[in-house]
């Protein structure tokens, strides 16, 4: 029950942050911010003691939900946490008060109408990490598109209009692909069966042949991969990134991507795995192609949103490298990479808004000089910074070096040149800093630094991260069960070596979810 409350607790606060602006402007912030922290706390308290106590074989899931809905049509609420599911919430939930933080001052139109939009994103959000039922699966998936359209087209900056229909027209182009898929799947599994069903543990039992399973297969791999976003089906992105208000671009980069990301593991190779196989060297190409392109166009932005959303192009290019790679390590180091983007990117977005609401600008050939005057601004951007270059002790470098371990178990050439990645990484990450807070401040800018409750917020994600970097089993024995459910073909066993744990139960497609 837990799960439906959290859904339903997400958009009622959104109704009532809407409502309560009549009582005040600053009612809409606390009650977005109280309902971001009560999820949060709720589902915490309620799954973490019993993330350890998972018996895959009987139950994967920690927290299971199922009721009819449509079922003539085979339709059902079906929701479901595990492990890897209940990361990508709590990441969710923390990024939510964070988007609410950064956006305390910047907002000051609308504020109860952008706080329900807030609150409804993070609501599909959810409801994508947490849906077991295809059909519902695509509600979320589009639930969480209309209120991030109009979040860009409202509060964006000055090309939101351009950027918003951008964003929505990519994604509804690869939402109904997806669509299609997921009705012909259904239809297939009538067929076999009789049986009219979107259940997910039910349809991964259907036998395809192999040119229908590729077809679906890439209908739904079109959709996740415009989310992740993957070269070539990113130019939304940097557009979308740049022109969105704070609080948006901190729920783009650090969650909506993810939910590209999360599909693929949870749906596109588990019901077509042996077309994801063959295609793993394509995905595991495009991954690597995403990461030396994101960092060269990177390299040349002076822009600072637009150079953190083009290092965003980079780095989910390591999350699909390491879910296609398609052996335990990677997949892990895909995971967290996945939670470690979410936190340094959403940091420099929020850096970013902060910068833009004192300076008025973005660019970064107009800011140099800052250290001396926003001190703590400087340290704190020089910390996430080597977070994104994937310096050791942080949560990004764990996650990209489990990928690239991986990775070389697969393809050795895919490997080295992802590792060229990291090179450039350390350039565009560099040159950021140099740009932005070093140089003569030939523009006399004399501006305030970091408050209290914003240094705290920045301060707890480097906490965050450093307390990854440091000591990641934790979240890596959180995600194993859900990862080793995935059929594997990168963990060939050894001579005179048991074959590893994942190959044992996933050498042939699950026979549940």
């Amino acid at each position: 029950m837990i799960l439906v409350s959290l859904i339903a607790l997400l958009m009622l606060g959104g109704l009532m942050a809407w409502g309560s602006e009549r009582a005040g402007s600053h009612w809409p912030r606390w009650v977005t911010l109280g309902t971001a922290f009560v999820g949060l706390c709720a589902i915490g308290f309620d799954t973490i003691p019993h993330l350890g106590q998972v018996d895959p074989p009987s139950n994967p899931w920690l927290r299971e939900y199922s009721v009819p809905w449509i079922p003539r049509f085979g339709i059902g609420l079906h929701l479901a946490m595990d492990g890897l599911s209940f990361l990508l919430i709590a990441l969710t939930l923390l990024l939510g008060i964070v988007a609410v933080i950064a956006s305390w001052t910047e907002i000051t139109t609308g504020i109860g109408f952008f706080h329900f939009n807030l609150l409804w994103v993070l609501a599909g959000i959810a409801g994508v990490f947490l849906a077991m039922d295809l059909f519902l699966f695509f509600v979320f998936w589009e639930l969480m598109l209309v209120p991030m359209y109009l979040m860009i087209s409202i509060w964006g900056h000055e090309r939101r209009s351009y950027a918003a229909t951008k964003f929505f027209l990519f994604t509804q182009a690869g939402g109904l692909l997806m669509l299609i898929s997921i009705l012909a799947l259904s239809i297939v599994h009538y067929r076999q069966t009789g049986v009219t069903t979107f259940d997910y543990s039910l349809l991964l039992g259907t036998s395809l042949p192999p040119q229908t399973e590729l077809w679906l297969m890439l209908g739904f791999f079109a959709a996740f991969a415009v989310k992740l976003p993957m070269v070539p089906l990113h130019p939304w992105l940097p557009d979308a990134h740049t022109e969105a208000p704070t609080g948006g671009s901190i729920i783009l980069a650090g969650l909506l991507l993810k939910t590209g990301a999360y599909g693929l593991l949870r749906f596109a190779i588990p019901l077509f795995p042996n077309a994801s196989e063959t295609f793993a060297v394509v995905a595991m190409t495009l991954g690597v192609v995403g990461i030396l392109y994101g960092a060269l166009l990177a390299f040349a932005q002076t822009d600072f949103k637009r150079l953190v959303a083009y290092s965003s192009v980079a780095h989910l290019g390591f999350v699909l490298l390491g879910i296609y790679a398609g052996n335990l390590h990677a997949r892990q180091g895909a995971i967290m990479a996945m939670i470690a983007h979410g936190l340094s990117t959403g940091a420099l977005f929020m850096i970013a808004g902060l910068l833009q609401e004192r300076l008025h600008t973005r660019d970064m050939n107009r800011m140099g000089g800052l250290w001396p005057v926003m001190p703590k601004l400087s340290g704190v951007t020089l910390v996430f910074s080597m977070a994104s270059l994937g310096i050791p002790g942080l949560a990004n470098f764990i996650g990209e070096f489990l990928v690239l371990l991986g990775t070389y178990r697969v393809n050795i050439l895919l490997a080295v040149l992802a590792t060229i990645g990291v090179v450039g990484a350390a350039l565009y990450s560099l040159i950021l800093i140099q740009r932005a807070f070093h140089g003569e401040n030939t523009e006399g800018w004399k501006v305030p630094d970091l408050g209290g409750t914003q240094f705290a917020t920045l301060g707890a994600m480097i906490l965050f991260s450093l307390a990854l970097g440091l000591y990641p089993q934790p979240l890596l024995n959180a995600a194993q069960p859900g990862v080793a459910r995935i059929q594997t073909w990168g963990d060939p066993p050894t001579t005179g070596e048991k074959p590893a744990e994942a190959s044992d139960t996933t050498t042939s497609a699950p026979p549940g979810p």
